[in-house]
């Protein structure tokens, strides 16, 4: 198949499939006359790459894992494993994000006349008169 069906197949563009070979994790097929030619074990390894990026791996992570034997169960399961500790780690940052947006929409429902806690918790404070005299020094 040609780089298009390939793609297609794949469910990417075909400048996804040109990246992944600039990345080393597909082969670029030689070209003979004409178009270059894929295989079904190049689209079956595409799948594995778009599957692996699913489960949240990087490229670098998947390209490891496609260079491990088929029986290096020990390393692909320390790679998942990572994997699994870095994910958790994610879920636990959103958890308190969240947490701090939930108190944050709290207090603007029962803040009253003040400032918006949300807008006041996303605001820069203004630069003292000082530095904004330097900035407009710098700039003449």
């Amino acid at each position: 198949m040609k780089i298009g069906d390939l793609a297609r197949a794949g469910s990417v563009s075909v400048e996804t499939v040109r990246f992944y070979q600039r990345r080393g994790l597909l082969a670029e097929p030689p070209r003979g006359e004409g178009a270059r030619r894929y295989a079904d074990s190049d689209l079956e390894r595409l799948r594995s790459i778009r599957a692996a990026q699913t489960a949240g791996f990087t490229l670098e992570e998947i390209a490891t894992l496609l260079d491990l034997d088929q029986h290096d169960r020990a390393a692909a399961r320390a790679l998942a494993e990572a994997r699994i500790a870095a994910i958790d780690e994610k879920i636990a940052t959103l958890h308190t994000m969240r947490s701090a947006l939930e108190t944050l929409v709290t207090d603007c429902a029962h803040g009253g006349d003040g400032p918006c806690p949300i807008l006041a918790a996303f605001s820069m404070p203004p630069k003292p008169e000082s530095a904004r005299n330097q900035t407009r020094a710098r700039r003449v």
